[in-house]
């Protein structure tokens, strides 16, 4: 890997600018809609923001300064799918948990930013993945807000539908 194809602070700086733009998004739910599910597969908006927030503590900022710190160090488990009932996402406080998001990534950015000369080279071995560098791990940071964000939008999408009680006009908005 060399330095011209790597770019720490581009990604670092999409997940600071990124702490508003989720919660704006989240924002724009009608309070009664964000336990809404489109299917009882689908996560609600106020599941997608506690899933953001454990993930911002135990899953990417864990894994990225593990990485860089102790390659060799083994990750804490963890269980996205499980948290959902495990820790009873459905019934927590949106305004708490989008809070508690938020202070966590300004907390990340903070450690991000006072990082010196880090080795964004250093590579952790995945069971799953396989080789997992620590620029790849920040990089897949910021690709799970970009999933997210494009979840939220597919949900508002669901809801334009839902109140239109699937209106055939909707497609002329567009569909997915």
């Amino acid at each position: 890997m060399t330095k011209e194809t790597v770019n720490p602070g581009a990604l670092i700086n999409r997940l600071e600018l990124f702490t508003t733009t989720f919660s704006a998004v989240v924002r724009a739910f009608n309070p009664e809609d964000v336990k809404w599910k489109p299917d009882k597969e689908s996560w609600s908006v106020l599941e997608i923001v506690c899933h953001m927030a454990d993930e911002e503590q135990e899953d990417f900022s864990i894994r990225v300064f593990s990485t860089l710190s102790n390659p060799d160090a083994t990750w804490p488990p963890i269980d996205p799918q499980g948290w959902v009932e495990s820790r009873n996402y459905a019934s927590q406080d949106l305004d708490t948990q989008l809070d508690r998001w938020t202070q966590l990534r300004t907390d990340n950015i903070k450690q991000l930013r006072s990082l010196t000369n880090p080795n964004w080279s250093n590579t952790k071995q995945h069971p799953h993945f396989g080789p997992m560098s620590a620029i790849g791990l920040l990089a897949a940071w910021s690709a799970h807000d970009a999933l997210h964000l494009r979840q939220l939008a597919r949900r508002l999408h669901q809801l334009a539908l839902r109140d239109t009680n699937s209106d055939p006009t909707t497609r002329y908005a567009g569909d997915w």
